[in-house]
């Protein structure tokens, strides 16, 4: 039987670990990285935060009362992919075939490396010694023979934090084959993917607190208790079966950015701004991937945190900020915002190739938008932008990442006539983890 070769690379509490790293004084310190405002969100925090209870996704009025000494940092999430990029230099030093997760965690198979680098254990290693010695940071390896164990792997090897300290994790865990239900049995049924708050509470009632409970459910019986599709996959999971492969390339299906408002937005005057705002971001994002989208999107929280989404397509693929402010503005007249919003957001999805446009085209606004990306190329991207979006300090271009956990107490203070815009984040199995370990 051959050793395990599927590694599942984990960064432990990236975040925060790049902020302490590039400011030493928040060394040992209760370090949330997030909105610090009435409605922001923890999107990360060091080990010794974490020893007060406080976790990603976390609102932050929580966090600081849990924790009303630690230090909230805003972010950088400009900085963060540069950490990544140098990340994935180090992967790459040891095997191609990389599945990027997020910005923070990747499945590697190194299954074509032993002859340079030894076994799939030998490779974590190599690779934990190689991230903390290139980056100064730290990250945890879970080794295992598919995705699905990796990834509970990496969770085992991570440290832990208590009052009493941090407890230093093994680093790179090992599930050997044949040892994959020893290892998931006695887990808490939510260590599977597809398990969520409601599922739990359906499993629950039936008497499954672990996903060694699950697996001896018959199938049938799980399926009719949760769905077919969805039992389905349980049971598979709870019996390590998952036949998925590392897959090198993994599509974008949409591009859009999100903002959560320090204070509601009551009118369609102020959403539209907003909306010319987010369109000139998405479309500078779908033109440097060198695709365009055919759906146009919109997303609406209101102050209750009921949501509603409209969308339109259009007659063909679309990456020019103007044209999809227009759409978008369209789609807002569908709503009555009047009860108040706290959250707006435009996507496009339907991506496809983009068309290539010279500066010379007479074709709508692609010789416009060629000038506006060469123009922030050059002088960066305040350099140039829609007059819509002119506030007090000047053109308040969004940008990916910017303050996507939440308004934060200094900006919140002039959101009111300049809005902000902010990614949110979003884990769903095996993806993003705004956490960042």
């Amino acid at each position: 039987m051959t050793d395990p070769s599927i590694l599942h690379v984990d960064m432990d509490a990236f975040f925060a670990a790049v902020e302490i790293l590039d400011d030493p004084t928040l060394a040992g310190k209760p370090v949330i990285v997030g909105g610090a405002g009435d409605r922001g969100v923890v999107a990360s925090c060091s080990y010794e935060a974490r020893a007060y209870g406080i976790h990603s996704a976390m609102p932050s009025v929580q966090a600081r009362r849990l924790c009303p000494h630690a230090v909230f940092v805003h972010g950088n999430y400009h900085r963060y992919t540069e950490v990544s990029a140098e990340l994935h230099e180090v992967f790459s030093s040891f095997t191609p075939v990389i599945e990027t997760i997020s910005i923070d965690e990747a499945f590697l198979d190194v299954s074509g490396a032993r002859k340079l680098f030894g076994t799939g254990p030998e490779v974590g290693r190599l690779i934990r010694e190689a991230v903390r010695d290139r980056l100064r940071l730290s990250c945890s390896v879970g080794v295992a023979t598919t995705k699905f164990v990796a990834k509970l792997a990496s969770e085992a090897a991570k440290p832990k934090a208590t009052r009493k300290g941090i407890e230093e994790g093994p680093g790179v865990y090992v599930v050997e084959p044949g040892t994959e239900l020893d290892f998931l049995h006695p887990l808490p049924v939510e260590a599977l993917w597809g398990v969520g708050p409601a599922t739990a509470r359906k499993l629950r009632s039936i008497g499954v607190m672990t996903v060694g409970d699950l697996a001896a459910l018959p199938r049938d019986m799980l399926i009719g208790a949760i769905g077919s599709a969805h039992g389905a996959h349980l049971h598979d999971l709870s019996w390590a079966r998952d036949p998925r492969r590392v897959e090198p390339v993994r599509d974008t299906k949409s591009i859009g950015h999100e903002q959560t408002y320090a204070h509601d937005m009551h009118d369609h005057d102020e959403l539209g701004r907003e909306a010319v705002r987010l369109a000139d971001a998405v479309a500078g994002r779908l033109r440097a991937a060198g695709v365009a989208g055919r759906t146009v999107s919109i997303k609406v929280r209101f102050h209750d945190f009921s949501t509603i989404t409209r969308a339109r397509t259009l007659p063909a693929p679309c990456d020019e900020g103007p044209e999809l402010a227009r759409v978008a503005r369209l789609l807002l007249d569908q709503v009555d915002p009047t009860a108040g919003v706290r959250l707006f957001g435009i996507h496009v999805s339907g991506l496809g190739e983009a068309r290539q446009l010279s500066f010379e085209s007479d074709q709508g606004w692609g010789p416009a938008s060629a000038a506006v990306d060469e123009i922030r190329r050059r002088f960066g991207d305040t350099a140039v932008g829609p007059a819509a979006v002119v506030g007090e300090s000047g053109l308040e271009i969004k940008r990916k990442g910017d303050q996507q956990w939440g308004p934060g107490e200094e900006r919140a203070a002039r959101v009111v006539e300049a809005p902000a815009l902010r990614e949110d984040g979003n884990r769903g199995p095996g993806g993003p983890d705004t956490m960042g370990g």
